[in-house]
């Protein structure tokens, strides 16, 4: 057996795994923003646009950890990170190592990458797929 053969073998896998680490730490940020854990200066007022974008974090985050409604979740949260980096980050630079948008980037191209992809093995979605649910 060869490399190729051994690492796409487990590919479905680390796709589960890719969503879970990212929804993970993308729920981190909601709960900063939603129940100001863990503790910050960030305290959104209640239907403002922050406080939605922590909803979204914290809600959307939760379903994409466990894998419910995986593609339609992941779409939004790409959506949500796309509008995060133009309106939040780039007037302040060109550069996201500058604006501090780099990881809005990244999370916008993850969750995007899980529409297509779909949410892996290790998930309610594919439990329900399976007829387990």
């Amino acid at each position: 057996m060869d490399l190729t053969t051994t690492t796409a073998r487990f590919a479905p896998q680390m796709l589960s795994v890719l969503r879970i680490v990212s929804a993970l730490i993308f729920v981190a940020h909601g709960t900063q923003k939603i129940l100001g854990f863990p503790a910050s200066s960030m305290n959104p007022a209640m239907f403002s646009l922050p406080w939605i974008a922590g909803v979204l974090e914290l809600v959307g985050g939760a379903l994409l950890l466990i894998g419910l409604f995986s593609r339609p979740v992941a779409f939004v949260l790409s959506g949500e990170m796309a509008f995060a980096y133009f309106i939040g980050h780039a007037p302040k630079s060109l550069y996201p190592a500058l604006n501090g948008g780099d990881a809005a980037i990244l999370y916008c191209f993850v969750f995007l990458y899980i529409v297509f992809a779909g949410p892996g093995p290790w998930s309610v979605d594919a439990q329900r797929a399976r007829g387990r649910y």
